[in-house]
């Protein structure tokens, strides 16, 4: 199978679907790897990695999207993206297609096989590709909310005071759902 890895171009990803030690499995397994040039360096991958690993480099998200059969993607395709996937050609990221209707009707529009990360299931039910991201989710939930009340933000730290009987300070209350609010409550 030619197995494709455009660069991510969703503001401030800097992820990379494929690192090259994954094109080297796959090119050990018979399948041919591109990879668009600067793919990785956001996660500090080098082109000359990937090379070394048996992938090729390619100029830009044409020739990836053109001589693939299957993409490898982290985030969803936005529209300059979608507008290359063809017919039948396998897209396999994170879909989210709960959260937009144009990315749905693009991608049936394109009679394309969607593999979206977040279905993923084990025989058990798990979702072993979205459990990661939801860990990263919760502990960055916690980051998140102790940056927020800050005056930078323009908006006063609230205080937090002992208890009317002299107990234990009131802190923050994390209210948990799923795998990302079990995360934030785990933070320390």
């Amino acid at each position: 199978m030619r197995i494709g890895v455009p660069r991510e171009i969703k503001t401030n990803e800097n992820r990379v679907a494929l690192r090259p030690a994954g094109a080297e499995i796959l090119v050990k397994d018979g399948h041919e790897v591109r990879v668009e040039r600067t793919a990785g360096e956001g996660s500090g991958y080098a082109d000359r990695a990937y090379e070394e690993a048996g992938a090729r480099i390619v100029d830009g998200p044409d020739e990836v999207f053109a001589e693939s059969d299957m993409i490898l993607k982290v985030k969803e395709p936005l529209p300059a993206e979608v507008a290359r996937i063809r017919e039948d050609q396998i897209v396999f990221t994170y879909f989210h297609f709960a959260a937009g209707r144009e990315l749905t009707e693009g991608m049936i529009a394109s009679k394309a096989i969607a593999i979206a990360y977040e279905t993923v299931e084990e025989a058990d039910g798990t979702l072993p590709l979205l459990v990661p991201m939801s860990e990263v989710a919760g502990r960055m939930a916690v980051q998140e909310g102790a940056n927020a009340p800050h005056p930078w933000n323009g908006r006063p730290a609230p205080r937090f005071e002992p208890k009317a009987d002299d107990t234990d300070p009131v802190g923050g209350e994390s209210i948990r759902g799923g795998d990302a609010g079990g995360w934030a409550g785990h933070q320390r």
